[in-house]
């Protein structure tokens, strides 16, 4: 194998520096590791050694090392580098000097659709809440860079220019959740008109933040503190759910990791860091209202529960179809608008007895769910946004609560004749 034609391709690649990559890939596609050692695979001296006759092989010797040497070389030059640093001056160009016009802007960050090196993306320009040195930095993204999930949006890499990081993201063609269930052009259409798309996006959803909380980095515990409907993007064609922002908040300032240390059959959490405040009396959060827990809007404690409490909200929202808080105007006495709350109708309505929450549930399923489960979830949705965070169960739990639930509605779809595969186009209607 190592003297075969492809092999020597790999070794001496002629094409530009993305097609020895793909070359390369494919050539060790069967390597344990995505990062060979060429050196323990490859017997990079042997190549252009003439066996038969033992002068020609002397007098060759020092060539052949030498080509090796610069084979080596460019197979190293080939290896991607993971995770990025980006130059500022890459970020600059790329979105012709922030005049572009920005693929979507809040309050908190700003973000354009351009291309890197080649590649499709999304940059993100956040303020930075603390100062972050250059070691940190490689370090966190070494971890955060190195996570790999279906339902999360990969972080390629970062820059940092004054008091703003900029974060290289992916880019992922479809419609964020919360557009898919209102649709801003047609209310009355979405395209989760299925209570089996539902279902799927919420399994996915409960497993990829099981993934951020349990797998994504070794003895450190992730806090991802932006999960809304907004941040979760939903592929076009096959209505997979993408968590959006993974390690935004650690890169930031606004939390850090938490370390873990084994005691036993328990983990103590031992290093814990509250997010920068700009005085001794007022302290800065970042979130988005409705979704942030009440605990870190009394005192800004942050731990992994209030990721837990933000899913919950996320449930809720994807079961009924409505906005997290709204404001509806009530004739009455007094009249004026009244704030609804997207867990305070769920509470009324599993409260309120048999058929609660089937009237509850959105209408735009035409009734076509299995009860039980409705209900189940609904419950599940509760049980996450319990006031008290020590109340409010482990995302693992939950994704293994849901996943079962999802199955029950494989079922129940398939005894009635409905269709399981979903596959839909995001075009104007």
């Amino acid at each position: 194998m190592c003297k075969s034609k492809k092999s020597t391709d790999v070794i001496e690649p002629k094409s530009p520096r993305s097609s020895r990559h793909q070359r390369t890939s494919k050539s060790f596609a069967t390597a344990s590791s995505s990062h060979p050692d060429p050196s323990s695979s490859v017997d990079f001296a042997s190549y252009n050694v003439t066996t038969t006759d033992t002068k020609s092989s002397t007098k060759n010797s020092s060539k052949s090392s030498a080509s090796s040497r610069a084979s080596l070389a460019s197979f190293k030059e080939s290896l991607p580098d993971n995770p990025l640093i980006y130059e500022f001056s890459e970020i600059r160009s790329a979105t012709n000097g922030f005049i572009s016009k920005p693929f979507s802007s809040s309050s908190s960050a700003t973000s354009w659709r351009c291309l890197i090196r080649g590649k499709d993306v999304i940059v993100f320009q956040r303020k930075l809440l603390r100062p972050i040195e250059l070691p940190e930095l490689k370090h966190q993204l070494s971890v955060i860079c190195r996570s790999h999930h279906n339902n999360l949006v990969k972080l390629l890499g970062a820059s940092i220019s004054g008091n703003y990081i900029y974060l290289v993201y992916e880019f992922i063609a479809g419609a964020s959740l919360a557009e898919c269930l209102r649709n801003p052009r047609n209310p009355n259409f979405t395209v989760l008109s299925t209570w089996i798309s539902r279902m799927q996006i919420a399994a996915d959803l409960a497993h990829g933040l099981d993934y951020i909380h349990h797998c994504s980095g070794l003895d450190m515990k992730f806090i991802h503190n932006h999960i809304k409907s907004s941040s979760i993007v939903i592929t076009d064609e096959t209505l997979t759910p993408k968590i959006c922002h993974f390690g935004a908040a650690e890169l930031c300032g606004e939390l850090a990791m938490v370390e873990e240390e084994e005691e036993g059959d328990e983990l103590e959490i031992t290093t814990y860091r509250q997010p920068k405040r700009s005085n001794s009396k007022k302290m800065k959060l970042e979130g988005t209202r409705g979704y942030i827990a009440p605990e870190m809007m009394a005192n800004g404690t942050m731990s992994q529960k209030i990721d837990v409490y933000a899913f919950g909200v996320v449930i809720l929202e994807l079961i009924s179809g409505n906005e997290v808080l709204k404001y509806t105007f009530e004739e009455g006495n007094h009249g004026g608008y009244v704030r609804v709350s997207v867990i305070e109708t769920a509470r009324k309505a599993v409260e309120s007895g048999v058929g609660g929450v089937r009237t509850w549930v959105d209408r735009r399923l035409k009734d076509s769910f299995p009860m039980e489960v409705a209900e189940k979830m609904v419950v599940i949705g509760l049980e996450c946004v319990e006031e008290d965070p020590d109340k409010r169960p482990d995302i693992g739990r939950v994704a293994v609560k849901i996943s079962k639930l999802f199955l029950e509605s494989r079922r129940w779809a398939e005894s009635i004749g409905k269709p399981v595969d979903m596959s839909a186009s995001f075009a104007p209607r």
